[in-house]
């Protein structure tokens, strides 16, 4: 299957930092704390939003453990945002691209909530084109990882949707029914867990797998023939994300069972990424790829880096259906628009919405009528053969409405949702394409009969 071309960020990180050694930074809880406050996080396409502060200025990180230094993208409207030491290097990730410009920069002050680093070393990639807000539909500064895990013992709760950090020296585990603790091993700062993949109807194979918070995809695995993880028959060319040195594309396709400690999940989303996009790597070792957020928000878990430990409990997200694409298209927010809409009924009396927007400024005109300025959601991305291709959509087209309900009701990952609900599902798109009003219509189905 050939692939439409675009250019849009990836949801998927991967990014992988040139190493440069520096005076290592500690993160300290405040008033010799044993455990921080529970700290809350946005679960947005399965990535961990936290909030942190940076020499004063409040932003939103991506919670990462794929990541070794915290970088900044999106900083273009943070003109307070006050960078300390600051030195221009260049830097190399994921992707097949060259390496790109970027700033390193020391003595930061990080400020979490119960946490602080008072000398804290950051990267700034110039690329204004390496921003992952449109694609997440939320405002995103950057990411951070090993930094924040490596002192903590940190508890990740999915389920309610917040972090805490405890000291080491005064943790005390309490064993919980229903949870497992495995082993993990920490090398070049990131932490890799053993587990086992069958791929179709084959034994288990042994596989080493990066735990990447980063991620919004389920699982990547690195082909190798010689040890058995060959690509299923029933798979697809996708692209998989974008690094900080290109896009990235491989094979989609999903396994027959992934095991993870005691735990089994059947029919799991799954990609061979090519091995050209690592290219950054010196040495992939024994690595076999890595699992990302939409395998791991299905555990509440305990990251325990000075033990080597991680322990994992079930959720009520464990037995959710992996998402595919079925429609086959991206969405992105670009820019913000303006939409009229009457505010009476038939009787002249003002209606009042039951559900409000997200991100809207509103101006009422005296013939009764709303002009609201909304985010503009458009077609970033189409999958070669997919039901959306076929039917006509392109990239640029702006989403209206879906199914008859208007898009500016709903955040982004809702939109996406509804354009995927299930397979059998009729889909009716009404676009805007040349100031002219469109409707498409299209049945999804299953990706691999």
């Amino acid at each position: 299957m050939k692939l439409v071309r675009y250019a849009r960020i990836g949801l998927l990180l991967g990014i992988v930092l040139c190493c440069f050694r520096g005076a290592a930074q500690h993160y300290q809880l405040l008033d010799g704390r044993k455990k921080s406050p529970k700290i809350p996080f946005e679960l947005v396409n399965n990535l961990m939003i936290i909030p942190l502060e940076v020499n004063g200025t409040p932003l939103r990180f991506i919670l990462d453990t794929g990541v070794n230094k915290p970088i900044l993208f999106n900083v273009a409207d943070q003109d307070s945002i006050e960078l300390r030491n600051v030195a221009k290097i260049q830097i190399r990730g994921l992707g097949t691209g060259d390496p790109i410009d970027a700033l390193r920069s020391t003595g930061n002050i990080f400020k979490l909530k119960g946490l602080v680093n008072p000398g804290q070393q950051l990267y700034v990639v110039l690329d204004r084109e390496m921003n992952f807000s449109p694609s997440l539909g939320i405002t995103i500064h950057g990411i951070i990882g090993y930094d924040l895990f490596r002192d903590h013992v940190v508890e990740v709760n999915y389920g309610r949707k917040f972090i805490r950090f405890h000291n080491p020296a005064t943790y005390r585990h309490r064993n919980r029914s229903r949870e497992v603790t495995v082993p993990i091993t920490i090398d070049r700062n990131k932490a890799y867990v053993s587990g086992g993949v069958t791929l179709e109807d084959g034994e288990e194979l042994d596989v080493k797998l990066l735990m990447d918070t980063g991620s919004s995809d389920a699982l990547w695995l690195f082909r190798d023939d010689d040890e058995g993880l060959y690509i299923p028959e029933k798979h697809y060319e996708d692209y998989l994300g974008k690094g900080l040195s290109g896009t990235i594309y491989g094979k989609r396709t999903k396994v027959k069972q992934i095991r993870v400690g005691d735990f089994v999940l059947n029919d799991a989303k799954a990609a061979f990424p090519y091995l050209d996009s690592f290219r950054a790597l010196p040495n992939l070792g024994d690595r076999d790829g890595s699992i990302g957020g939409e395998l791991l928000k299905r555990f509440n878990m305990v990251f325990n880096y000075p033990s080597g430990e991680l322990t994992l409990k079930p959720n009520a997200h464990f037995r959710d259906p992996f998402h595919f694409n079925l429609a086959g298209i991206e969405l992105e927010h670009a820019g913000v628009r303006y939409i009229a809409e009457r505010i009476t009924d038939s009787r002249g009396v003002v209606q009042q919405d039951e559900e409000d927007t997200f991100g809207t400024v509103q101006i009422l005109t005296s013939q009764r009528t709303r002009l609201s300025l909304v985010p503009e959601i458009v077609v970033s991305a189409i999958r070669a053969g997919s039901p959306a291709e076929e039917v006509g959509l392109r990239q640029g087209d702006v989403i209206l409405a879906v199914n008859g309900k208007s898009v500016h009701r709903y955040k982004l990952q809702e939109i996406m949702k509804m354009i995927n609900e299930k397979k059998g599902k009729r889909i009716r798109l009404l676009i805007e394409r040349y100031n002219r009003d469109l409707l498409f219509s299209f049945t999804l189905r299953e990706l691999f009969e």
